[in-house]
């Protein structure tokens, strides 16, 4: 019992020594964006070896999930014979599948060659024809796409076919690098993508981080995303069009619509957020619902 007690009191006294926990903050471009890591540790080394951990990690997944890159993992893959593909592309591709299933194609990482004729739209100011529009939708199409979990590998049916994962890639990036915090020993950390949040355990003395949404929220362990036209927009002909793609036309969706995700994980909010900008809110929060998500849209639906 008395050495019990002696433990406890040493304990106690380490306790009572331990420095206190200090933010530091960080911000370095990654996957086209400024990626910004905020953390809290007992001094400047340690925060140091989180940064580069985060970092590292994010510029890792960038070189496999880019569609930016040529020599990505994500497009160094073509039609023909089953390839197996590293864990974190699989892991990725296999939400985006699941979430594609569910919601009918509103969400599809195999409109690629549709969203790169959209870009050129985009910035020649001048609305793809429909012949243009139509080969291209002709070479998309999730069911075009087969894994395999067993094996890891990865089939694509049609040639031609395009892998984007642009609504997927960077909420899941900051969750991994939130993950690369962790297994240093610094849970208390958020990390923003652009409009993809992963966030931490909250501050010290604090129930959790401040992030304004529909509302000043307090968050804590779970992710943010956000999609809309605020930022990413064209007007051809008088008309505003998104940078998002509808899967059905191939053209930009005109609505102006604002989504913002409350969810579990970073892949999880970053892709709900893009398919609830294709569905019709009543879709949206149905789908919500069932991954156990919050929404919110600007303006009010």
């Amino acid at each position: 019992m008395a050495w019990k007690k002696s433990s406890a009191g040493l304990l106690l006294a380490a306790s009572l020594c331990a420095a206190p926990l200090e933010r530091f903050e960080a911000v370095e471009p990654h996957m086209g964006t400024l990626v910004r890591v905020t953390l809290y540790a007992q001094d400047s080394g340690t925060a140091r070896k989180g940064f580069t951990a985060a970092f590292e990690r994010i510029r890792q997944l960038d070189e496999t999930l880019s569609d930016y890159n040529p020599s990505s993992e994500l497009m160094r893959l073509r039609s023909g014979p089953p390839a197996q593909v590293s864990e974190d592309l699989f892991r990725v591709l296999s939400a985006a599948q699941d979430l594609a299933r569910e919601t009918q194609g509103a969400f599809d990482v195999t409109l690629g060659a549709a969203i790169r004729l959209w870009r050129e739209a985009r910035r020649s100011n001048r609305l793809p024809s429909e012949a243009e529009r139509r080969l291209a939708l002709q070479h998309c199409g999730y069911h075009y796409l087969k894994l395999d979990a067993r094996r890891r590998t990865v089939r694509i049916l049609q040639p031609g076919l395009q892998l984007d994962l642009g609504g997927i890639a960077k909420g899941f990036a900051a969750g991994e690098a939130l993950s690369a915090l962790r297994a240093l020993g610094l849970p208390r950390a958020l990390v923003a993508v652009s409009g993809d949040l992963a966030i931490g355990d909250p501050p010290p003395g604090k129930a959790g981080w401040s992030v304004q949404v529909d509302q000043p929220l307090v968050l804590h362990n779970c992710a943010v995303s956000t999609s809309g036209d605020t930022e990413q927009f064209v007007e051809i002909g008088g008309r505003r069009y998104s940078h998002i793609i509808d899967p059905k036309t191939g053209l930009g969706l005109t609505s102006r619509t604002g989504v913002t995700v409350l969810a579990r994980d970073g892949a999880t909010a970053d892709s709900l957020a893009t398919a609830l900008s294709v569905l019709t809110p009543s879709e949206g929060r149905r789908i919500a619902r069932r991954h156990h998500a919050r929404v919110w849209y600007t303006p009010p639906q």
